[in-house]
């Protein structure tokens, strides 16, 4: 337990960098401080350059500090995988209807599948996904609005979360870093939790999409069990002794190779 101020200071700044982002609620109770303790703490912090304050918590000031993978590099891991999950993923969506899309390369792929779709109601939290889908002139976009981890695009926070609680859609696509049969969805970044969480109470049908380097991963924190989900769309890269632990949510989907 930090015993000086430096101390406590040095265990918040580790918090941020290890979880993308930290709750002020949290650090009270982990460092037994109150919260205008903590407060000032992340002031110092905050003056010093080394996270940002938003609302009920910090991220760090540095997206480089953070352990999401930079967008550039995770739309060139795995592309072929992604796109075949892509078109999986938009063949469940019906012209006219109203789809939620999370942020990530894969995600970002259902996007790109939907070009052949005519009037979709389209709302996201990832500007490379809004762009995807202006560009292809058919679909009424919206976007969450929210504060900008600019290192992926992705619009995250209580802005973002409000913005799609209350809302009714079709279908929501969510990505994931990790898929396991007991640990169920999980991401690395805690920030992005309410928002996914509210996507999925927005939606008549919940797909996740991610490809097999991700099944059988558990990430740092649940975002919902597999029972909360319609559908795990991923590739054929699963081996088939493993797929009957994920029961009938599971589709893999060919690969052209």
């Amino acid at each position: 337990m930090p015993q000086t101020p430096a101390e406590r200071r040095q265990a918040i700044l580790d918090q941020v960098r290890d979880t993308g982002y930290v709750r002020a609620v949290d650090l009270s109770a982990a460092l037994h401080v109150d919260s205008s303790t903590i407060r000032r703490d992340m002031e110092r912090l905050e003056r010093a350059g080394l996270i940002r304050r938003m609302h009920g918590g910090a991220l760090p000031a540095d997206p480089a500090d953070t352990i999401d993978t930079p967008y550039e590099v995770r739309r060139s891991q795995h592309l072929a995988e992604k796109t075949a999950i892509g078109v999986a993923a938009a063949a469940l969506v019906a012209d006219g209807q109203s789809v939620l899309i999370d942020n990530g390369s894969t995600a970002y792929q259902v996007a790109a599948a939907l070009g052949d779709h005519r009037g979709l109601t389209v709302v996201t939290n990832d500007l490379m996904v809004a762009m995807c889908l202006r560009a292809q002139r058919a679909h009424q976009v919206h976007v969450t609005g929210g504060l900008l981890l600019d290192t992926v695009f992705t619009l995250v926070g209580p802005v973002a979360t409000h913005a799609v609680e209350g809302l009714h859609v079709d279908w929501a696509f969510l990505g994931a870093e990790g898929v396991d049969p007991d640990a169920g969805i999980t991401n690395i970044n805690v920030v992005e939790l309410p928002l996914k969480r509210a996507m999925i109470d927005a939606a008549q049908h919940v797909a996740v999409v991610a490809d097999s380097s991700k099944l059988g991963r558990r990430s740092l924190a649940t975002v919902c069990a597999l029972d909360d989900v319609d559908a795990v769309i991923t590739d054929d890269g699963v081996a088939v002794d493993d797929r009957a632990a994920y029961g009938d949510v599971l589709r893999c989907v060919p690969v052209p190779r």
